[in-house]
């Protein structure tokens, strides 16, 4: 048997590897509200799933094509506000447009607006593109104040999911069949963007991304392909944005348009891992965790995640999906068991690591922000007193002991992988050479 054969677990014609991982993924979409049954358990889930379909239309830019683009909220934010006037004009009695296709009313409207705006975007690559979108990410947000009457103004638009005739039965009141009409989205759209990865303008979209001097010499117009991953990239962003106005059935101008939340698509893409395809869907559900659990247990969660952030950049800029990735090769070639020490070690390491920082910044966070309610709050159950040297001493100890322990076990770490990593490639020139 030889490498390559061995490298995938396929019997012709189907490739049992991915039909196993497709399922799984569906599995898991339709047990999750049923492993997590409470009401936020579901706000979350159905939020996850739209999310993982704008994370990927990201992803179609900025991973596989090399555009970073600082103003995708604007074809997410176009496809709500269509998806909404829809829903509105059939509760009033005009087009009754079905339930299940608004979503596909919000891709139609990102599909227009990237036809509209990107052409003009693509003209550029790198750093003038990233400045365009930019641009007009803001002046779209700076003009939505200016139409009331299609955005809404300050106060937004609201509609009522629950009109026309049920759809087999489902009205979509309940939130359950909501996030079931989104996790049949999210499964569709996920399916159809990892089958654009393999079609000929997915390929030469990773070609002008990687090298477009070549591909231009080749024959190919480089704006042309960015344009048309742009206008793809843009339906599969409506198509979200469509399925979050369903969800919240409301959508605001200044919440759904504005640059900090397309930095916030940016931010858990590359977070996730934007080389891999997989990786915005982790990011995505990180991106939940952040704004609907960490935004509740501190004021400063922006400022922890601007700092996992510097350090994804500074140690792992492949994101998650790379950590994960470079493991699994390890465990392929069978080294991973000289790595669970190490791992525990890390992890207990860096506890003492993590409370000592988060308790330095929540008691200045508390000075500023709340210091007419008392010198002392609350931190996971312990007293700390900002106006006493103790709290403070107490919490730098713990810093400093922590990154003494955490310097020595990643001395150690770096020293068995860079090992594990020579042993790996010495075993693969003897495989070639086999």
């Amino acid at each position: 048997m030889t490498t390559a054969t061995m490298s995938y677990i396929r019997y012709r014609p189907w490739n049992i590897g991915r039909v196993l991982v497709w399922s799984l993924f569906a599995l898991l979409l339709v047990v999750s509200p049923l492993l997590f049954p409470g009401s936020l358990a579901l706000t979350m889930l159905s939020q996850m799933g739209y999310l993982i379909i704008i994370c990927l239309s990201y992803n179609i830019l900025l991973g596989q094509g090399g555009m970073l683009s600082f103003g995708h909220a604007v074809y997410v934010g176009f496809g709500s506000f269509l998806a909404i006037h829809a829903m509105n004009m059939g509760d009033k009695g005009g087009l009754q447009i079905p339930l299940v296709a608004i979503p596909l009313v919000g891709g139609l409207a990102g599909m227009v607006i990237a036809i509209l705006l990107g052409f003009v975007t693509t003209k550029k690559s790198g750093t003038t593109f990233s400045m365009i979108t930019l641009g007009i990410g803001e002046l779209v947000a700076s003009m939505a104040l200016m139409f009331p009457g299609f955005f809404g103004g300050e106060g937004g638009v609201t509609t009522d999911r629950v009109y026309g005739t049920p759809f087999l039965g489902f009205t979509f009141g309940p939130q359950i069949q909501v996030y079931y009409l989104i996790a049949v989205y999210c499964f569709v759209c996920t399916g159809l963007m990892y089958a654009f990865t393999g079609t000929p303008l997915g390929r030469i979209l990773n070609a002008v991304r990687d090298n477009p001097e070549r591909v231009e010499f080749i024959g190919y117009n480089t704006q042309r392909v960015r344009y048309f991953a742009f206008i793809i990239a843009g339906f599969f962003a409506g198509v979200g944005g469509g399925l979050a106005a369903i969800n919240f059935e409301i959508v605001n101008a200044a919440d759904s348009l504005n640059a900090i939340r397309s930095g916030g698509y940016l931010l858990f893409t590359f977070l996730g891992g934007a080389v891999f395809f997989f990786g915005p869907i982790i990011g995505a559900v990180l991106l939940v965790f952040a704004s609907v659990l960490l935004s509740e247990l501190s004021k400063a969660w922006q400022l922890y995640f601007g700092l996992v952030f510097v350090f994804m950049v500074m140690f792992a800029p492949g994101g998650i999906a790379s950590l994960i990735m470079m493991n699994l090769r390890v465990a392929k070639f069978g080294k991973f068991n000289r790595f669970w020490v190490l791992y525990g070690g890390l992890l207990l390491a860096a506890i003492p690591v993590v409370v000592g920082a988060a308790a330095l910044i929540e008691m200045i966070y508390h000075i500023q922000l709340n210091s007419a309610l008392g010198p002392v709050l609350n931190f996971f159950g312990v007293s700390l007193d900002t106006s006493g040297f103790g709290s403070w001493f107490g919490a730098v100890a713990i810093l400093a002991i922590g990154l003494g322990i955490l310097e020595v076990v990643r001395r150690r770490f770096v020293r068995v992988w860079g090992q594990a990593q020579e042993e790996i490639e010495a075993e693969i020139k003897r495989m070639e050479l086999a």
